[in-house]
């Protein structure tokens, strides 16, 4: 009886780009979210070229569902071939390439798992390609947005932003000229990312591809970004006879790690500091700074006087064949200081639970590099913002934070060769110290507040999940 209801569930198939945590992390989380709600739900994990990829991209997925809910399963699609016209370091575009190339096996997995039993085809962006499959085999697809609701108006508008610039300007040669989508801020040309000059064609196609699905699920909420909310919701993002999609924002997916269990000792240092008086600085999975650049930051961090913790990484001039090795902080720190900060700062080699850093009383500002899923932890955390964008779509992050949501204020320099000590020093004294600070954190309590709403048993983005999986359901 067991087996036969098992068969009867109806299942969601959330396809996964290859070896990408930013996105993989809250696929993921989507998934947990959806299978706790009575649905089965299998994570395909495709565009694997090799044992490696695979073993990544499993550990990845696996990682962060480390307790599986019931009905919650991955598969992994056959091995593919790195295509040989994609230049082997453009990352981006190989990653588009290589979840196409596995577009026949995810059709033959859908078919051998009996499309009228799955209810819904769940994409990320990269496997926008994959949304032919769905409407092939008659399975209602939709697209899961792993950033802002101000990113999607913008890829939706992207298209006619095309039209209207050059692409020598999309490059970042416009100087101090503004894209205007819809619903966000102006963002300087600058600030758009670089992949959209180099894969123009791709990013244009997946806004046509997000049109024809069935709806646009976003990792954010309704009330953190209500005017770009409203401009997809209106259909003004999307271009001229293309079909608004329904818009469900059921963010933010965050799942703090179980307490008690394997705590890092960064946090038992926390535990020592006076609340909010920590300024917490962590750049990502890929934010790596020179060895300048890292010493700069050094210095304006005991200039400033404040308490800190930073996450550092080995540099890239420093790695002689050994990405994931610890940094040597020795050399790599200015002469002295561990020593001269060892009472109001700790360095934490390669990693953090950067989660249960921002949830901490103590900390009290963020330098971040502006990745969504570290924006949304900021946010739970009620913790305020110094902006450090890096690479992919960073810059425009920061816009939507400084200019939109105003939890933010710039690291000036960002976008230069170094941003200096000095002005280090003076950004985290000014969030921790001024007036301009404090209004600062205080709106970030706020959206803190926001967002809790949001998730609660009657909140928007519970309700919209709800429907979304009643819908699936029937």
């Amino acid at each position: 009886m067991a087996n036969n209801d098992k068969k009867a569930k109806k299942v969601v198939v959330i396809y996964a780009p290859p070896v990408m945590i930013s996105h993989l992390v809250p696929l993921v989380e989507l998934g947990e979210l959806v299978a706790a709600h009575g649905l089965e739900v299998t994570i395909v994990l495709g565009g694997l070229t090799d044992d490696a990829a695979a073993a990544t991209s499993s550990s990845i997925a696996e990682g962060a569902a480390t307790a599986h809910p019931a009905g919650l399963s991955f598969h992994r699609l056959p091995y593919v071939t790195r295509p040989r016209d994609v230049p082997a370091h453009d990352y981006v575009l190989q990653t588009f390439a290589l979840a196409r190339a596995s577009n026949s096996d995810l059709r033959e997995f859908l078919r051998a798992a009996s499309p009228s039993q799955v209810s819904a085809l769940v994409l990320d962006f990269f496997c926008g390609c994959a949304v032919d499959v769905g409407a092939e085999l008659g399975i209602p697809t939709y697209f899961f947005f792993t950033s802002s609701i101000s990113g999607l108006a913008e890829m939706l508008y992207h298209p006619v932003i095309h039209e209207q610039t050059t692409a020598l300007r999309l490059r970042g040669h416009g100087g101090d000229d503004h894209v205007h989508a819809p619903g966000n801020p102006p963002i300087p040309l600058r600030d758009l990312p670089a992949a959209y000059a180099d894969c123009l064609s791709l990013f244009l196609g997946v806004a046509e591809q997000m049109c024809k699905s069935h709806g646009l699920i976003v990792n954010s909420f309704r009330s953190l970004e209500p005017r770009a909310t409203d401009a997809i919701v209106n259909g003004l993002c999307t271009p001229p006879g293309c079909r608004t999609p329904p818009l469900h924002c059921i963010g933010p997916l965050l799942k703090l790690g179980e307490a008690g269990t394997n705590r890092h000792e960064c946090l038992a240092w926390l535990d020592a500091q006076p609340e909010a008086s920590v300024v917490f600085l962590c750049f990502g999975t890929m934010g790596r700074f020179n060895m300048e650049q890292t010493r700069q930051v050094a210095r304006g961090l005991e200039r400033s006087g404040q308490r800190f913790m930073w996450v550092l990484r080995r540099p890239p001039d420093q790695d002689d064949g050994k990405l994931n090795a610890d940094p040597d902080l020795d050399a790599l720190l200015p002469d002295g200081f561990l020593a001269r900060t060892k009472d109001k700062g700790l360095v934490v080699k390669s990693w953090a639970p950067q989660r249960e850093v921002l949830a901490h009383a103590a900390v009290g500002g963020f330098v971040t590099h502006c990745g969504w899923s570290s924006v949304l932890e900021a946010i739970m955390g009620g913790v305020p913002m110094l902006a450090w964008p890096m690479y992919a779509e960073q810059r425009m992050n920061k816009v939507f934070l400084v200019e939109g949501m105003q939890l933010a204020v710039v690291m000036e320099g960002y976008d230069k060769e170094m941003v200096g000590d000095e002005e280090v020093a003076t950004k985290v004294r000014w969030l921790m110290e001024s007036d301009g600070g404090r209004e600062l954190r205080e709106r970030a309590r706020a959206a803190r507040r926001r967002a809790k709403e949001a998730l609660s048993d009657c909140g928007e983005s519970r309700t919209s999940l709800l429907e979304l999986v009643e819908q699936w359901k029937r």
